[in-house]
């Protein structure tokens, strides 16, 4: 999956982790990059499997440690889903999202905090966690 390097993007991300005090490193871009390539909702050992197929060298800690950074920057979102593993997002407007239940993928819904949803007196929300769980077009057509 080796993608041709992107100025603006590696400028882009060189700001962003500077604003929090981390460096720009081929690693966290390397990870940065496998998000962006494939929007399918990662754990971090895949994102790790992915990784290394570009940097062989690259190791799990590594990549744990470049998905936080990514998350503290605020260019990646960690959602979780019930007890199973964190997963990342690099979706970063709002938005729901989606779990299969059969076949476990996550999809991205869109939702915005204008939709009405109902809260109590004085409450204000300014960002949501919300999944919804369900089976995809693919797995309901397969059930009939």
């Amino acid at each position: 999956m080796r993608v041709a390097p992107n100025k603006q993007l590696d400028e882009s991300l060189n700001a962003r982790l500077a604003t929090k005090g981390f460096r720009f490193t081929p690693q966290r871009q390397q990870v940065y990059t496998v998000l962006l390539h494939k929007r399918d909702h990662p754990t971090a050992e895949e994102v790790f499997i992915r990784a290394k197929h570009d940097r062989p060298e690259i190791s799990m800690a590594t990549v744990y440690n470049c998905l936080d950074a990514l998350v503290k920057c605020g260019l990646v979102r960690q959602v979780t889903l019930d007890r199973g593993a964190a997963r990342f997002c690099p979706n970063m407007t709002e938005h729901c999202h989606f779990y299969c239940d059969a076949c476990g993928g996550v999809y991205d819904i869109g939702l915005s905090p204008r939709t009405g949803l109902p809260l109590p007196k004085g409450f204000k929300a300014e960002r949501f966690d919300i999944a919804i769980h369900g089976r995809c077009p693919e797995c309901s057509n397969r059930r009939k």
